[in-house]
C-alpha cells in the first residue's frame, strides 16, 4: 500500500526518558516547542491530563518501543492530524522504524509543511472552526503493527501511512466555551515522502490517550490539587513574652 515517509526536523533514535503515556509498543508525550520540555502530567480516574497555556505551541512526541515498524494514527481533538478527516483508526498516520521517535508539530498541509499546533480557546480550535467541537481536549494515538513478510530491511525513517477514509466517529457534546483546544497555526517546514506500510490487523494493537485543558479548569475539576493557602504571619498573636528555648 502506498504511504508517506515523514522526515521530521527533530528525530530521535533512542526512546524518551520519561513519557506521558506508554504502552507495550509505543510512547506518546506532549512537549512545548518553545522550550523542548515535556508538559507536566497528572493522573486522575485512570486518565492522563496535561495543562496547556493559551497561545503556547506544542508538539506530540511519538516513540516506537518495539523491534518492528509501527503505524501511529494521530488524532487531535477528534481530527486526523494528517488528513483533516474526523478521526478513525483506519486512516493515515505516521510510521516509526524500530526504536525511533519523532515530534509531530502540526496539522499536515502538504508533503512539505504543517500548520503549527497551539493551545487556544475553544471557538478558535481547528476542530470547532470546521464544525466538530465535540471532542476538543484530547490527543489519541492508535498503534498498528506491520504485517511481517519476506522483504528488504526498511529505510531508517519515520513514516506516514496513507489509508482510505473510514466512517466518522461521534463524540459527546460539551457546552463549556472556556475549554482549551488546538489551533491551526503558522506554516512550519516539515518535508515528507512516500513509502509502503501494510497493517498486521484491522484493529489497533493499542491506543494511547492524553487529555488536556487549562490549568484553571483542571484545578476546578479536582484533577490538579489546589495549592495550600499561605499562612500569613500575625503581628499580634496575643500572650506575654516567653523565655527562649535552649
Amino acid at each position: 500500500m502506498r504511504s508517506f515517509i515523514a522526515i521530521c526536523a527533530a528525530l530521535w533514535l533512542a526512546g524518551c526518558a520519561s513519557v506521558a503515556d506508554a504502552g507495550r509498543l509505543a510512547e506518546v508525550e506532549v512537549v512545548s516547542t518553545a522550550t523542548g520540555r515535556k508538559l507536566e502530567t497528572w493522573r486522575h480516574d485512570g486518565r492522563i491530563y496535561i495543562a496547556g497555556t493559551p497561545g503556547e505551541r506544542y508538539a506530540v512526541r511519538l516513540a516506537n518501543r518495539s523491534g518492528g515498524r509501527l503505524l501511529t494514527v494521530l488524532s487531535v481533538d477528534g481530527v486526523n492530524a494528517v488528513t483533516g478527516e474526523t478521526a478513525a483508526a483506519r486512516q493515515s498516520g505516521y510510521v516509526l522504524g524500530p526504536g525511533q521517535s519523532a515530534e509531530i508539530r502540526g496539522w499536515r498541509k502538504s508533503l512539505d509543511d504543517v500548520a503549527a499546533f497551539y493551545f487556544t480557546a475553544l471557538p478558535d480550535a481547528y476542530a470547532a472552526r470546521t464544525g466538530r467541537p465535540d471532542n476538543v481536549g484530547v490527543i489519541g494515538v492508535a498503534v498498528f503493527r506491520e504485517y511481517v513478510a519476506p522483504r528488504p530491511a526498511p529505510a531508517p525513517f519515520d513514516t506516514l501511512s496513507k489509508q482510505a477514509p473510514d466512517a466518522a466517529g461521534g463524540g459527546r457534546a460539551m457546552q463549556e466555551e472556556a475549554r482549551l483546544g488546538t489551533g491551526h497555526g503558522e506554516r512550519l517546514n516539515d518535508p515528507t515522502q512516500y513509502t509502503d506500510f501494510r497493517r498486521a490487523s484491522e484493529a489497533p494493537a493499542e491506543v494511547l490517550t492524553i487529555y488536556y485543558d487549562s490549568r484553571e479548569n483542571l484545578v476546578a475539576r479536582g484533577i490538579i490539587p489546589r495549592a495550600p493557602r499561605y499562612a500569613h504571619p500575625q503581628p499580634f498573636p496575643a500572650g506575654f513574652v516567653p523565655d527562649p528555648q535552649g
